[in-house]
């Protein structure tokens, strides 16, 4: 059981560090804004992360509880929300001596929404517990299912720290301040192929 828990942090610490909007936005927000806003920010992020956990969890041992009304309705809002950002990102583009975008002002509530929309979270969640967890789906228990979700926000935990630290490197913000409108505009546009991406598979 140690060893299946270990495997579920690391695991969970894969997903937050696999490259999506979340990992491009903590990396704009820490170079841009320094260490401080990007922990806030994935602070924020990880209630969205433990959310998407609980529900790989509860599609992984107990599928017929989800509606797919629900993953709908997610799925939208996530699209939405990227474009949202997108838009955010090309303004900034255009006006860079504006300063951080609205979220890196305010990170720790647009961590929260952007974790809960981010439409990259559910899916990698799901395909790297199955691949832990499906050889011992009888341990996942409604007993067990709060000590998995405890090694989950370990692993996230321990992901963030590793990402706030890079973002807060020296050559990795001067190497962004040279290129930063162009990053911008790259991250805008990664954004809405996301949100594209989001709303062509929601079937």
């Amino acid at each position: 059981m140690l060893t299946l828990l270990l495997a579920t942090a690391l695991s969970c610490a894969l997903v937050v560090l696999t490259p999506g909007p979340g990992v491009l936005t903590v990396l704009h927000i820490g170079t841009g804004s320094g260490r401080r806003p990007a922990a806030h920010f994935l602070l924020g992020h990880l209630a969205g992360d433990l959310m998407w956990a609980l529900l790989a969890l509860v599609a992984l041992r107990w599928v017929q509880l989800l509606s797919p009304a629900v993953f709908t309705a997610l799925t939208v809002a996530s699209a939405l929300y990227l474009v949202y950002l997108g838009v955010g990102a090309l303004a900034a583009a255009a006006a860079p001596d504006s300063g951080a975008f609205a979220y890196a002002r305010r990170p720790l509530a647009h961590g929260a929404v952007f974790g809960l929309t981010n439409p990259k979270s559910y899916p990698v969640t799901l395909a790297v517990f199955t691949s832990v967890i499906a050889g011992n789906i009888e341990l996942l228990t409604g007993a067990t299912v709060p000590l998995f979700l405890l090694a989950s926000a370990l692993g996230c935990i321990a992901a963030d720290a590793l990402l706030v630290w890079i973002v807060g490197l020296h050559t990795v913000r001067k190497l962004y301040a040279r290129a930063a409108p162009w990053i911008t505009r790259g991250v805008a546009f990664l954004f809405f192929g996301f949100a594209a991406y989001s709303l062509l598979h929601l079937g």
